[in-house]
């Protein structure tokens, strides 16, 4: 960002009519600026009028010689954000309507620009999506971010920019939580104990991703863990599940990170206490994260030796390699980096023992 451009993002919230010298030079601590660099930006704005000098207060003796203090043309600062919207909209792909940016808070433009670049770079290098996917999956694919959509503002912001309903996006409901009848497992009694698989994933966007699968897999139910909530509530398990004679194995699949291996972890530990059976790794899903390149932003998660160890036991040394690679430079694979139909097809076609 040039050093104009700092200067004018500083003043469009500037909430007062008139800013010190001094207080322009603190947007540019240290050896950051340079004081010929900062007066040359002042004094464009100058002979824009878009700053002009308070008369009572004088100049510096400095060369180039600036003002002790400015008056704010917040109208001509306007009209040099108008300007760069006009460019914004040859440069940027015609689906990305800047409309809403003329009449807004300019700030509102500041802080959306990256994003919107972004945007651009997706819509030039491939079309508008024609299956609608829940909207961590959507934000992963568009920013690298999953929780963008949901948390972070990016709904609105694709809504100003009318790209909410093209880029076909579902909203992420909470799951209905529920008990099965037996009968509904077991409806005949076989003659030898049945065996029923489970499917254990940590957050609700894959839980929704995988639901249309479920009737063309070998898995009994599909259970949603909300997190760190499945540590206890899998203690619920033979209570709504009540087939005390069959034997019953549990994969789980979660974020590659180190609390969702740390949830693992506790989750196994205490499944073999209250269900004397281990909870596995869906290794599949993994692998299929582990071809994709790892996002990054996990650094502050509490590293776990011992659940890290766990969890790399099943994996194949290269796989335990790649993994300690990402995590240690702060990397991280959300399940949202599998799409709906990749969660769908490996679910189907993978070899489950």
């Amino acid at each position: 960002m040039t050093i104009r451009r700092s200067i004018e993002d500083y003043l469009y919230t500037y909430s007062k009519q008139t800013i010190p010298l001094d207080e322009l030079e603190l947007l540019f601590p240290g050896s950051s600026c340079s004081y010929r660099q900062l007066a040359e930006a002042i004094l464009e704005l100058e002979d824009e009028q878009i700053v002009q000098m308070v008369r009572a207060q004088g100049r510096n003796g400095k060369q180039p010689s600036l003002a002790y203090q400015y008056r704010v043309n917040k109208s001509k600062l306007k009209q040099g954000h108008h300007k760069e919207l006009q460019r914004a909209r040859l440069r940027l792909h015609p689906l990305i309507q800047l409309d809403s940016y003329f009449t807004a808070d300019p700030a509102v433009w500041q802080g959306d620009r990256a994003i919107l670049d972004r945007l651009d770079r997706y819509l030039r290098q491939a079309p508008l999506p024609t299956e609608a996917v829940p909207a961590p999956e959507r934000s992963y694919e568009l920013v690298g971010d999953e929780k963008w959509i949901t948390e972070q503002g990016g709904k609105e912001l694709l809504e100003r920019v009318r790209l909410w309903e093209r880029l076909r996006i579902l909203s992420v409901a909470d799951p209905l939580m529920f008990a099965i009848h037996p009968q509904l497992l077991n409806p005949r009694q076989p003659a030898a104990a049945p065996v029923y698989k489970h499917l254990i994933v940590e957050n609700k966007t894959t839980y929704q991703g995988l639901l249309p699968a479920l009737p063309h897999v070998s898995f009994a139910t599909l259970i949603y863990g909300c997190g760190k909530k499945i540590i206890k509530s899998i203690e619920l398990f033979p209570v709504q599940i009540p087939l005390l004679e069959a034997e019953h194995r549990f994969y789980y699949f979660g974020d590659l990170d180190h609390e969702g291996i740390h949830i693992w972890h506790s989750l196994t530990e205490r499944a073999q206490h209250v269900l004397q059976a281990p909870i596995q790794l869906a290794i599949p899903f993994y692998q299929a994260c582990l071809d994709k390149t790892y996002a990054y932003g996990k650094q502050t998660h509490r590293k776990d030796e011992s659940s890290l160890e766990a969890f790399l036991h099943p994996f194949s040394i290269e796989e335990r390699q790649r993994i300690r690679t990402c995590l240690a430079e702060g990397g991280y694979y959300p399940q949202e980096a599998l799409k709906t139909q990749e969660l769908g097809h490996i679910w189907r076609t993978a070899v489950w023992n």
